[in-house]
């Protein structure tokens, strides 16, 4: 089988990457970064110039991870107030790349899902039937795997398999949880604007309120999260995304949240943090 060509849309810039999904490896991989603030036809032209910069075999099908809001199944843009892609609200997104790209198919998917279908294939989650993916940055991406591919519907996921839909004592989740959060949380208990990094980096050191901002942050989430990850039936909880590589801050703070909120689940560190989206988009590319 031919390596499979994958596009990620992030909010910085598009990764374009050439995967054989058999071999779990990325055999080609480019990054083409996005301005600031954009229209649709430099959005777009973005998007082409990161598909041919791989050299993927013509008639090829495409997998493309991108953020919400979007409509997935007909691969049209619902940005409406979203900033940085507003300008491709109402856009057939995939009228526009297939041409361009000579792709025979182009399948949609959320970023949150790739995410977790490739941690799934050839990351932490494989080998298990029923596993919460999370990533936490900017805010809290999530998606319920079964059996390798996401559940979107359904008493036992919340609407769409999405928890930053989820509050905690009146408040929503990225209240509490998200880079801009927990910058807030410090920011009032200590007068300083300092990023997560380095609140981290307190933490680590024993600082006690960069401490108690993360201990207060992580366990909100994982009090709104806990009970479904018990109603799913996970056994093992992945977690990604930019917070996630100060792991040794996180991780200790996630287990022992989860088990206060009565979910018995092991929690890990994503395996495939880096590439994990490319083998998820790769994988739905040419999923039945």
């Amino acid at each position: 089988m031919c390596a499979i060509p994958v596009l990620e849309i992030g909010g910085s810039h598009i990764t374009a990457a050439l995967v054989d999904g058999a071999a779990q490896t990325v055999q080609e991989r480019h990054e083409v970064s996005l301005p600031l603030i954009a229209g649709c036809e430099e959005l777009i032209g973005a998007f082409i110039a990161a598909g041919r910069s791989i050299a993927a075999h013509r008639e090829a099908d495409w997998g493309v991870a991108i953020p919400g809001p979007f409509d997935y199944e007909r691969g049209i843009g619902r940005f409406e107030g979203v900033a940085k892609f507003e300008a491709l609200n109402g856009i057939d997104l995939g009228a526009a790349l297939r041409p361009a790209l000579a792709a025979a198919k182009i399948r949609f998917l959320n970023d949150a899902d790739a995410f977790g279908i490739g941690e799934a294939v050839a990351g932490a989650a494989r080998g298990h039937h029923r596993v919460v993916c999370l990533t936490l940055g900017t805010g809290v991406g999530s998606t319920f795997i079964a059996d390798g591919y996401p559940v979107k519907s359904g008493d036992q996921v919340p609407p769409d398999g999405f928890v930053h839909v989820l509050t905690h004592s009146g408040r929503d989740l990225e209240d509490w949880m998200s880079r801009r959060a927990l910058r807030r949380a410090y920011a009032e208990a200590t007068g300083q604007d300092l990023d997560v990094i380095d609140i981290a980096g307190l933490a680590r050191a024993g600082d006690p309120i960069a401490v108690s901002v993360w201990q207060t942050a992580l366990e909100a989430m994982t009090a709104a999260i806990g009970p479904w990850v018990r109603r799913f039936g996970a056994d093992l909880v992945v977690v990604g995304g930019a917070i996630a590589r100060s792991w040794d801050v996180v991780g200790p703070l996630l287990t022992a949240g989860f088990s206060a909120a009565s979910a018995t689940v092991e929690v890990v560190h994503a395996q495939r943090l880096d590439d994990a989206a490319l083998f998820g988009a790769a994988r739905w590319a040419i999923a039945p």
